[in-house]
């Protein structure tokens, strides 16, 4: 029944002004909407629904990711528009731009959004 549907992501944001800013002009998506409840986000055919809430607790893992044909044209990208991506040293091998090489080929690198949390780009094996 929902093969077919489009899927929209959720992420929660406490700083919604702040939120505005990264997505839009830091990760280009373009902004649909904005009411007293969610920015909506439109991006790569999916919709993005960053809801408003009081408080926030990230959780500890990705939330959110793009698969991208370049991942370090994405991250050079992305260092040059102001993201920091997270260093793993005690868990991964990560290279000088802060890439994860998956044991099954794919390339994987994360950072954090204004309210901590974690989105990462992948590039496929």
């Amino acid at each position: 029944m929902l093969a077919d549907a489009p899927i929209t992501a959720f992420v929660a944001t406490a700083r919604a002004a702040e939120a505005r800013a990264f997505y839009a002009d830091v990760l280009g998506l373009r902004l649909l909407h904005e009411d007293q409840f969610a920015l909506e986000f439109a991006g790569g055919g999916t919709s993005l629904r960053v809801a408003k809430v009081e408080q926030l607790q990230p959780a500890g893992y990705t939330v959110l990711g793009w698969t991208v044909p370049d991942i370090h044209a994405a991250v050079t990208d992305l260092a040059a528009r102001g993201v920091q991506f997270a260093r793993f040293p005690a868990f991964m091998q990560q290279d000088a731009q802060g890439i994860w090489s998956a044991p099954g080929g794919a390339q994987v690198a994360w950072f954090k959004d204004p309210d901590g949390n974690t989105l990462s780009v992948t590039q496929p094996a």
